[in-house]
């Protein structure tokens, strides 16, 4: 299945659906919660790596996150780390979590002198 993002197509398999459970019997829950976030950086990792297209700067994600699918909200991708271990810290045996890469173009900020100015 392929997705449209700016006029460039996603192949789904450049997407992560998945609930990822945190408790699994015989299984030290903090080296679960340690491959589990190693997994996430290593498929945001390899879609980084993917070449860009013509007119983007970077790719992007759209995250989703809750501890179920049905309750899943967006999120922006810095915070998904701290979402992990808030869930964890609250005894939850399991999360859901979905990132999708899109192209991402870089927008140029205000210099420091026009900010101030007013310009």
């Amino acid at each position: 299945m392929r997705q449209e993002h700016g006029g460039i197509s996603i192949d789904s398999k450049d997407t992560v659906k998945k609930t990822f459970k945190i408790n699994i019997e015989g299984k030290n829950r903090d080296r679960v919660l340690d491959a589990v976030k190693h997994e996430i950086r290593q498929y945001m990792k390899r879609e980084r790596n993917k070449a860009l297209p013509e007119g983007v700067d970077f790719w992007d994600f759209d995250c989703r996150f809750g501890l179920s699918q049905e309750t899943a909200a967006g999120v922006h991708v810095v915070n998904i780390t701290a979402l992990i271990d808030a869930a964890a810290l609250d005894g939850a045996d399991a999360f859901y979590l979905e990132l999708i890469a899109k192209p991402g173009i870089r927008k140029t900020r205000p210099s420091a002198d026009q900010a101030q100015s007013g310009e």
